[in-house]
């Protein structure tokens, strides 16, 4: 190739742009693609990682009952969890955006705390507030004249204890996010809005919500997928108890590939979780997409 031609290509914007992302082209390919493919490759062998069994292991989960029940399991956490995070964050990015700008950055701080703490540290604040016999739970509920709640040990209460940490974990980020959103929203709109006399929910409705809701979208699959392939919150509180009870599929998978010793079934287990996310994927992100278009 001439000098002349090399400088000719090196000019074109779409090389440069290939060659400014090729570090980390390379690096997604070996942090993530890698372990998938092998995640596929021991997902096609048996119990011993000696015999190819191609899909024996999908097909023994799928013909599962209790395998399915941890599949609603998990994406009924995951959905009630982002939901309640997100019209948590909502309501607390409104009202940390019309605090005056002096007091906001004291507000921000303090809100994302819970975010900032590493997960496996709080969660083991959590058990203890959660025991039975001195947690200030139960303390508070006997000196209020009621009876004590094992929290973690009856499967409708672990479950709530479950969600309950992890808005509390997941719903600073929402926040944040969704603030961030609200200060790029112009005022204008909103003072054009008073105007002609539209009440608080109507300049939420007509103006909020369509100014914020590719960034709505986007922070609900992120955390969407984080939860959906959680494993601290639940491992640490919990442990997928009481009887499975709060099992999902990340800490099943872990419990049956590592702890059980049986790695192939518990790959099997996590690549589950890849459709599932991909159809959530694509159903909002083609929501993006076609509001871009009508845009």
């Amino acid at each position: 190739m001439s000098r002349g031609s090399l400088h000719g290509l090196m000019r074109r914007k779409s090389t440069i742009a290939f060659l400014m992302t090729l570090p980390l082209l390379t690096m997604i390919i070996v942090l993530v693609a890698y372990p998938a493919g092998f995640a596929i490759y021991l997902s096609m062998l048996d119990r011993k990682m000696t015999k190819f069994v191609g899909l024996a292991n999908f097909a023994r989960l799928v013909s599962s009952d209790r395998f399915w029940i941890l599949v609603i399991q998990t994406c009924a956490y995951a959905l009630i969890a982002v939901a309640i995070s997100a019209v948590i964050g909502f309501a607390v990015a409104h009202f940390v955006h019309n605090i005056p700008t002096k007091g906001q950055r004291k507000w921000r701080g303090m809100l994302l705390v819970p975010w900032v703490i590493p997960a496996a540290m709080s969660m083991l604040a959590w058990r203890l507030l959660f025991e039975p016999t001195f947690g200030a739970f139960d303390w508070g509920l006997e000196h209020l004249g009621m009876g004590r709640i094992f929290w973690l040990g009856e499967a409708a209460w672990a479950r709530f204890c479950v969600v309950l940490v992890t808005v509390w974990f997941s719903a600073p980020f929402f926040m944040v996010m969704y603030l961030a959103s609200l200060k790029s929203v112009p005022q204008e709109l909103y003072e054009a809005a008073r105007v002609d006399g539209a009440t608080w929910w109507q300049r939420t409705r007509y103006v909020t919500f369509p100014m914020m809701r590719n960034v709505i979208a986007i922070t609900a699959l992120y955390s969407l997928i984080t939860t959906f392939a959680g494993f601290t919150i639940v491992s640490t509180l919990t442990r997928g108890g009481p009887l499975g009870a709060t099992q999902v599929l990340g800490t099943a998978a872990f419990y049956t590939g590592i702890l059980g010793g049986n790695l192939p079934l518990g790959a099997t287990m996590a690549l589950f979780m890849v459709p599932i996310l991909a159809v959530a994927a694509t159903f909002i992100l083609r929501g993006i997409a076609k509001r871009g278009n009508e845009a």
